[in-house]
């Protein structure tokens, strides 16, 4: 039962970064399109934005029930950069709402349009950082540390930050593949498609930056990688895939690209789970939180499973008929 919890955090994690991390990259992608993209972007967001919100949900529930002793590790040492992602889901979704909604364009467009941008790219920086600070094992459960020590240092380091910065060019690089996709004037989707090269080049350089700044800082994150047959073959499958989405991307199969970028991020968060497994969240002065001491008891992690299994029986299919209506209608 233990592994089904871990099955469904992990599917459900992919899924968030594939559907509300293109959603929180579409206001990052508005940053350098302006005017000209935000009618596509704002109609390619508003029919699904709130409800690719379900997984993180899921996320955290799962977390809570089954690995209580996880969530509470986080919740209390990464309260600050888990406050700035709660923060920055409430602004960001206000400001598109009254923004998207509101009949009448005035000056108040603009403040929502900014803050709209602001906290897309907060956002998943944020996101990064924490799951950085929670690969690192800098975090301290001692009450003897000082605020600094026990609350900022787990985080407010070079690796967490490098992961943040890396997380922003994924979540934009999806965006940028799913827009390239939606219908536009000819100049715009040009425009998707020349930012999905540019950010594909940038998450390879930052890829390969959260590599050596791990080594850098004492957390062997590349050793871990090859230890791994699984991550090995995710590398490989995420690398075999490339020349799949450039042919699709430059030959406007909208479906085809998206599935391969799909594929490609799929392959990078396996590759990490087959790398941490069975760890958690590593720990600077005890022992890492793994699948198994951290667990609830049997029961309690049995009733959250029939749970899923119950309420995803309703909720996929009407995300399925929500995703099939207004994006693969063609």
């Amino acid at each position: 039962m233990i592994q089904i919890a871990v099955v469904f955090i992990g599917l459900s994690l992919l899924l968030y970064v594939l559907l509300g991390g293109a959603d929180f990259g579409a206001g990052i992608i508005e940053i350098f399109t302006g005017k000209k993209g935000i009618n596509t972007i704002s109609k390619a967001v508003a029919p699904v934005w709130e409800a690719n919100h379900i997984w993180l949900i899921v996320v955290i529930v799962v977390m809570f029930n089954a690995f209580p002793e996880v969530y509470s590790v986080i919740m209390l040492y990464l309260h600050i950069p888990i406050m700035m992602v709660l923060f920055g889901i409430i602004f960001r979704g206000t400001a598109f709402t009254f923004r998207y909604y509101d009949p009448y364009e005035d000056r108040s467009h603009d403040i929502y349009t900014l803050i709209f941008k602001i906290f897309s790219l907060l956002t998943p920086f944020f996101l990064g950082v924490t799951l950085g600070a929670v690969i690192m094992g800098n975090i301290t459960t001692s009450p003897d540390g000082s605020f600094y020590e026990r609350f900022v240092m787990p985080w407010l380091h070079l690796f967490p930050i490098s992961l943040g910065i890396f997380v922003v060019l994924l979540f934009a690089f999806l965006a940028a593949v799913y827009l390239a996709g939606e219908p536009s004037p000819e100049e715009t989707g040009a425009q998707f498609i020349r930012y999905s090269k540019r950010l594909l080049l940038s998450l390879v350089i930052a890829g390969i930056t959260v590599f050596l700044v791990a080594e850098f800082s004492g957390h062997h994150l590349l050793r871990s990688f090859l230890h791994s047959w699984l991550s090995l073959v995710c590398m490989g499958l995420a690398t075999v895939l490339l020349p799949v989405f450039l042919y699709a991307l430059n030959h406007r199969k909208s479906n085809l690209t998206r599935l391969a970028a799909g594929a490609q991020t799929g392959a990078i968060l396996t590759g990490w789970f087959a790398a941490q497994f069975p760890t958690l969240i590593a720990l600077k002065d005890a022992a890492p939180l793994t699948i198994y001491n951290a667990a609830a008891p049997h029961r309690s992690v049995l009733l959250v499973v029939i749970a899923l299994f119950t309420g995803l029986a309703l909720v996929i299919p009407l995300l399925i008929y929500l995703f099939k209506i207004f994006k693969f209608s063609d």
